[in-house]
Order: structure tokens, then C-alpha cells, then sequence
């Protein structure tokens, strides 16, 4: 599913502090997402101050004082099941990255004279030391952080409250949530209590604690200044967010609520510096514990699939399909073959529930869809023609690029590649200005390392027309070593190359 948008925000990831063999420098990230958390009561010395303004009230009466929380008690009973993240890998320099006679190969030279062309070509890799913050889960030494913290990682430290260090295991990532699961070898360890962010309301008082900058165990308070924020590049996850400062080495620790229990993982800033500038975003804790029940289980995760494109719901538009007010998620498009598509959803129809639950934002529909598991039943409560209409959906898996039982010879596209493609739409090819080409829906591996980002168009393969799906899978399963992949970003036609895996 991809949701239309005509703004792109400055987000960037909280939290790693990397360091290189030239000095400092910011790890961002190129990714940016039923179980129900158990709602732990209060302790003792952390009460309740979160106190709803009466149903009956009127506008002049007198709102009651709300006292702080009991910070220092939240610090001292759940701050050592906070910990420092440690991580070594490499970092891709740019420059030429082929060999010192790439620049001579006829197809890179066709492409660099492509008029809006620009050429990114890795150069070499360099040691890189980054650091982010977790929590534990498990009392058996399961950890809580976000993906982009321990992506490209050669090796995890985990260092605990009480200052010992062990050597963790990734058991899973997912960067469509920005979450990963870690896993120490120790025992009867501090752990956190979990809160139900949909219990959270706008102004109400909330507590993080990580290491910014290297400086571990660092405590700071806020307010949640908004609920269900959609981000550009982020369809699963509706994020919290806050005013809480959160800093590169921050990524991966926990929001607190006024309780104590946890409902957030720190993951992005709004930042046009790389550093805090008032707006922090965290991505819901039960959104979090559903990938690691998964990751836990299975050791991957698995998002749904509804099959459509959806737009905002203005006035203008309300009033065009004679709704009583501006809600919903406009369809644009609808997939062929899709579960929408074999649901009966048509362009046009404007969806209003998903499972009973009200659709006030488009981007409330992606999120719902992208934390279901592929093979699950939804129900689509839409409007068309004047009338409300229930369509029944079986959701969808997202479908790779490669397909393993057409007989095709050679190795997996998916496996050498790491891409997740769908055919573009009509609109969408309008839109891009393209008679053809396959969109991203997720890039891990090798494509990921390289640069490809879920909603890059990949028009050509070494100098060759991608038309579908399974022309890509084609052209890489013929492909060893080095493939030159044309994509159009935005508006932008960039080059990238990519060593197959």
C-alpha cells in the first residue's frame, strides 16, 4: 500500500552516535513499521496524575491542577532494565566503487550523460563505531531497540545498568516498524512493565530514558504533543509524538508513561540540524511487541496487504462524494489482483472503518493493514455512490520480486537483490511521467546497503527496460557480481550500483 503525499518532512533516526576511523559523523538511516500489552497498576511511588476533564464539564468550569509525576521513582525502579547499545560495522564512502576502470564501461557512461543524471557510486568502507539505547523485555535477556540501531552491525555490545557488558544476538530486525529484538545470555535481569498507548492523550506527561550522545542513562521529561502521526516513508507505525529531547544515542530506549509502564520505543526527530529541536517521535509499544512475538516465533516478520492507493479526504472532496465531513481514506487506485481488488473496492470509494475501527486519516488505514499478517479477515465499512457499503477482504502477504515455483533457472532475484516490487499503477505512472517500471515496497540486503529505498522507481537493469516484476527477476538471475540499477526518486533519475549477494 502506498499513501500520496505532497510534503516530505526533515526526519531523521534518533539515536545513532557512530563514529569513524576520520572522526564523528551521523549514522542516519535509510528505513525509517493481536497482542494486547499487559497493563501493569502503579507502583507505589509512581501515582497516577493523568486525570481526564470531566464529560459534563462546561466551558467555564475550573480545570483541577495535575502534580508531576513521580520521575525519580520511575528512574529508580525501571531504570535498570534500561541499557547502553554498542555496535561495530562498516560504512560505504562515496566515490567510484567498481574498480579503478568503471567509469570506462559504455553503459556508465550512458547513463551519466542522461540529462538530470547523478552518479552515486560507493567508493570503500570504513570502520564505524555507533552506540543506542534498549531495554529489556525478559528476564531471560530479551531486548527491545530500533532496527536502524544495529543495521549493517558487525558486532552488538550491550552494556547493563550495573556496568557489565555482553555480547548480544540480533534474532530479528524489521525496518518497515524500525524495530529489532536482541538477545543476551544472562538471567533474572531487571525488566520494564508495559502501558496501553491507545490509553495516552495529548498533554499528558511522559519520561524517557537513553544515553544521548554516549551519555548513559540520561533522564528526560515531556508531554505527548500528538497521537497516530503518519511519517513520510512510514506506513505501518502510528507514531507518538512528544517534546520529550531525545538525541543521536537516544534511538531504541523506552517513553514511559506518568505510571512508569512503557508505551513508546524513542526511534526519529523532525530536524533540520540532525539534533533536537522540540519534536521527538516514538513508535507505539504494542505496535513493538507484535514483531517481536513474531520475530520471537518465527524469526522474520510478516506484514499484510490491502492492495490499494489512498489520499486524503478534504472538504472539497467531501462534499464532491456528499460526506457529512472530511474523513475516511480516498481510493485512487486499486491494484489488480489484490486482496482490494478481489475484496470488490473500487476508485473512488472512500474507506471509513477497517474492522470497526474509524478511519479519521488516510494514514490510519496503513497502519492498520500493515500490522495485520497476510491471510487474515478484514472488514471494510466504505462509502460509495451516497450509501455505506461492507465489503469482506482476505489480506495479502507484500510479493517479491522473485518468484521461486515458475521454473525459473537460477539463483532466488530476492535472495541476490533484497527487493520487494509491485507493477506501478496507471496513476502512478502518470504521476512519474513513465511508460514503465516496478516500485519498492522493501529493500533489505544488498539493495538496501546500497541505497534503494521502499517507493524508488526502478526503471532499467544495466541499460535494459524493467517492465514487470518478473523482468527484474529475470534480468538479476542472469546477473553475478555487479549490476547497474536505474531508479527515479521524486523527481530525480539516479544511478546505483549494487554488488549482488
Amino acid at each position: 500500500m502506498m499513501k500520496m503525499k505532497s510534503i516530505t518532512l526533515a526526519l531523521v533516526a534518533a539515536g545513532v552516535l557512530a563514529t569513524g576511523s576520520v572522526g564523528a559523523v551521523n549514522w542516519h538511516p535509510s528505513e525509517w513499521f493481536n497482542h494486547q500489552p499487559n497493563s501493569t497498576a502503579p507502583s507505589d511511588t509512581a501515582p497516577t496524575n493523568n486525570q481526564a476533564v470531566p464529560a459534563n464539564a462546561t466551558p467555564n468550569t475550573p480545570i483541577a491542577p495535575m502534580t508531576a509525576p513521580n520521575y525519580r521513582a520511575i528512574v529508580q525502579r525501571y531504570g535498570p532494565a534500561v541499557v547502553g547499545i554498542n555496535t561495530e560495522g562498516m560504512m560505504k564512502t562515496e566515490g567510484p566503487g567498481f574498480g579503478d576502470d568503471a567509469t570506462n564501461d559504455p553503459f556508465f557512461k550512458f547513463f551519466q550523460g542522461m540529462p538530470g543524471f547523478r552518479m552515486q557510486m560507493p567508493q570503500s568502507k570504513v570502520p564505524v563505531h555507533g552506540q543506542g539505547s534498549g531495554f529489556i523485555v525478559g528476564k531471560d535477556g530479551i531486548i527491545l531497540t530500533n532496527a536502524h540501531v544495529v543495521r549493517d552491525a558487525n558486532e552488538v555490545m550491550v552494556k547493563l545498568n550495573d556496568r557489565r557488558e555482553y555480547k548480544a544476538k540480533v534474532l530479528g530486525s524489521d525496518p518497515s516498524t524500525d524495530v529489532a529484538i536482541l538477545k543476551i545470555n544472562a538471567s533474572n535481569l531487571p525488566v520494564v512493565s508495559f502501558g496501553n498507548p491507545s490509553q495516552l492523550s495529548v498533554g499528558d506527561y511522559v519520561l524517557a530514558i537513553g544515553s544521548p550522545f554516549g551519555f548513559e542513562h540520561s533522564a528526560t521529561a515531556g508531554i505527548v504533543s500528538a497521537k497516530g502521526r503518519s511519517l513520510p516513508g512510514d506506513s505501518y507505525v502510528p507514531f507518538i509524538q512528544t517534546d520529550v529531547a531525545v538525541n543521536p544515542g537516544d534511538s531504541g530506549g523506552p517513553l514511559f508513561d506518568a505510571n512508569g509502564n512503557v508505551v513508546g520505543i524513542n526511534s526519529q526527530i523532525y530536524s533540520q540540524t540532525g539534533g533536537y529541536q522540540g519534536l521527538s517521535f516514538a513508535i507505539p509499544i504494542d505496535v513493538a511487541l507484535r514483531v517481536k512475538d513474531q520475530i520471537v516465533s518465527t524469526g522474520k516478520v510478516a506484514h499484510a496487504r490491502l492492495g490499494v492507493t489512498v489520499q486524503e479526504v478534504n472538504q472539497s472532496l467531501a462534499e464532491s462524494f456528499k460526506l457529512k465531513q472530511p474523513e475516511g481514506a480516498l481510493v485512487s487506485s486499486v491494484m489488480p489482483d489484490s486482496a482490494a481488488a478481489k475484496a470488490g473496492l473500487q476508485q473512488g470509494d472512500v474507506i471509513l472503518k477497517y474492522n470497526g475501527q474509524p478511519i479519521n486519516e488516510s494514514g490510519d488505514l496503513p497502519t492498520l493493514v500493515g500490522m495485520a499478517k497476510p491471510g487474515d479477515k478484514a472488514t471494510l465499512e466504505i462509502w460509495r455512490a451516497g450509501k455505506k457499503l461492507e465489503l469482506p477482504a482476505t489480506l495479502q502477504g507484500l510479493k517479491e520480486a522473485s518468484a521461486d515455483n515458475d521454473n525459473a533457472s537460477g539463483p532466488s532475484s530476492q535472495a541476490k537483490l533484497g527487493v520487494a516490487v509491485r507493477p506501478l499503477t496507471p496513476e502512478e505512472k502518470q504521476e512519474a511521467n513513465l511508460s514503465s517500471g516496478v516500485i519498492v515496497e522493501q529493500a533489505s540486503g544488498p539493495a538496501a546497503r546500497s541505497g534503494v529505498q521502499p517507493g524508488d522507481i526502478i526503471i532499467a537493469v544495466n541499460g535494459t527496460a524493467v517492465k514487470s516484476a518478473g523482468d527484474l527477476k529475470n534480468m538479476i538471475s542472469r546477473k553475478n557480481g555487479h549490476v547497474a540499477l536505474l531508479i527515479q526518486r521524486g523527481e530525480e533519475k539516479i544511478f546505483v550500483p549494487v554488488t549482488l549477494g
